[in-house]
């Protein structure tokens, strides 16, 4: 049976031929963001998804020790099919491994959220660019001053990417985004970034700044990256994530997650 467009770029990723953003991989297919935890915290944590979904829409959550996602993607493996994530350790980041299998324990819960490229691609196919791929760059991230709703040991600021629009673009956008409100759907704020207690745009907290032209204003989404801002505050004892722009690729299809 020939493999899928999805099957093969995680196959690319687990021999190590595929090492950067997943941005334009497997383009149809659903990416998501990774957390995983320590059983211990999997609830707190899972509570505190539902009270933000905007910034952590659950896809799905897996059973202890599982590293194979049935609803996502049944022959994945999460220990070694992401390009690169992040190890925290009490809020510190330790490590940034390209496979995770000699971290992984009988108790770590995986959690997959959803991610912005699959409104992304209905952007794009909308006619609406986007400035960090044609600048060749990941999407600039940025830790705002809005406190998330807290559950248990996790709290913290909400994390928000950016894509810069032209004002009559901007509705556009609002609209088609907001079709996808499982991958976070239509903004939360344009233009003012001060109001979100983002000091400079040229510096972002993760990923890569992006140029705004004279007759852009910047617009942003809540951000899947929130997790991390997140740990580095309720430092946890362990806690994995993916490194921002260095996706987990499902099997499932943008068009499934559309309202």
């Amino acid at each position: 049976m020939q493999e899928s467009r999805a099957e093969r770029a995680r196959s690319s990723i687990r021999a190590g031929d595929h090492t950067g953003p997943t941005s334009g991989l497997a383009p149809g297919y659903v990416q998501t963001n990774l957390v995983v935890l320590p059983e211990e915290y999997a609830f707190d944590f899972l509570k505190f998804c539902t009270r933000n979904p905007r910034s952590c829409p659950v896809l799905e959550v897996m059973d202890a020790g599982s590293t194979a996602p049935a609803v996502m993607a049944p022959g994945a493996d999460l220990r070694t099919d992401v390009p690169e994530y992040r190890v925290y350790e009490r809020g510190e980041l330790v490590d940034e491994p390209s496979d995770i299998s000699s971290y992984w324990r009988e108790d770590l819960v995986s959690f997959l959220l959803g991610c912005s490229f699959t409104f992304e691609t209905a952007l794009l196919s909308a006619g609406l660019g986007l400035a960090h791929l044609e600048q060749g760059r990941n999407v600039p991230m940025y830790v705002t001053s809005r406190e998330c709703a807290a559950s248990g040991p996790f709290s913290g600021p909400m994390v928000v990417s950016m894509r810069p629009y032209r004002a009559e673009e901007i509705p556009h956008a609002v609209a088609v985004s907001g079709r996808y409100p499982g991958m976070h759907g239509a903004p939360i704020h344009v233009g003012s970034p001060e109001s979100l207690g983002i000091r400079s745009l040229e510096e972002p907290e993760f990923g890569d700044p992006v140029q705004v032209e004279e007759d852009q204003l910047p617009v942003f989404w809540a951000c899947g990256v929130t997790p991390q801002a997140v740990a580095m505050r309720a430092r946890p004892p362990f806690m994995i994530t993916h490194s921002p722009g260095h996706m987990f690729i499902t099997d499932r299809l943008n068009s499934e997650y559309e309202i």
